[in-house]
């Protein structure tokens, strides 16, 4: 896993320019101070990627306020506010991506406050798409399975019988390809939303 600086490292070798910004997605004010200091750095936005997630994993009937308000700032408020600060800056032809989770269409253990939130998003995404396609900004979400990530591995060692080697087998061989995505594999597709090839792709759910 890549941490901020390595990852802004990683973007600087290759010749670009890369801003490293720390926010509190739950403040509306930080998640509005980001896109201010991005247009100030750079000028203007082209692509609006949003993949925070944050939740407490318990059974429904456990779940406390505290977990309904951080869960749903993280995900669902700070992509609005997000987008309300970013509209300005985006000039036609711009590009928003949510990432979703399969857990919104099947039963997760313990995944009911984060798919409620993740399915706020999705519903999000396909509104915000018709508000602006006049304006040629195209609004998609991807919603990846398993991912080899460390996020699944702690999931698989604390959910599945036979930990992650096991979970990672199953997972694979319920797959057409027969493997497990890579991190990767998600940025692809992220990557094709995110290019003028999927210029006429929009308000769209990418499994």
């Amino acid at each position: 896993m890549l941490f901020r600086s390595e990852v802004a490292a990683v973007v600087e070798a290759q010749g670009r320019s890369a801003l490293v910004l720390r926010a509190e997605l739950a403040e509306e004010a930080d998640v509005r101070a980001l896109v201010e200091r991005s247009v100030e750095r750079f000028g203007s936005l082209d692509v609006l990627v949003a993949n925070a997630a944050s939740s407490a994993f318990k059974p429904l009937a456990d779940l406390r306020s505290h977990h309904l308000r951080a869960t749903f700032d993280t995900i669902v408020h700070s992509f609005v506010h997000l987008v309300q600060a970013a509209e300005p800056h985006l000039a036609s032809g711009g590009r928003i991506v949510t990432v979703s989770g399969f857990d919104t269409f099947e039963v997760l253990p313990d995944h009911g406050l984060l798919a409620a939130a993740k399915a706020a998003l999705e519903t999000l995404t396909r509104y915000w798409a018709v508000d602006l396609g006049p304006r040629g900004i195209t609004v998609n979400s991807v919603l990846p399975g398993y991912v080899e990530t460390d996020s699944a591995r702690l999931y698989a060692e604390t959910s599945h019988p036979g930990g992650w080697e096991a979970a990672r087998a199953e997972w694979a061989a319920a797959t057409p390809i027969g493997r497990v995505a890579s991190a990767l594999d998600i940025a692809r597709v992220i990557a094709l939303l995110c290019s003028s090839d999927a210029a006429w792709i929009t308000g769209q759910l990418i499994v």
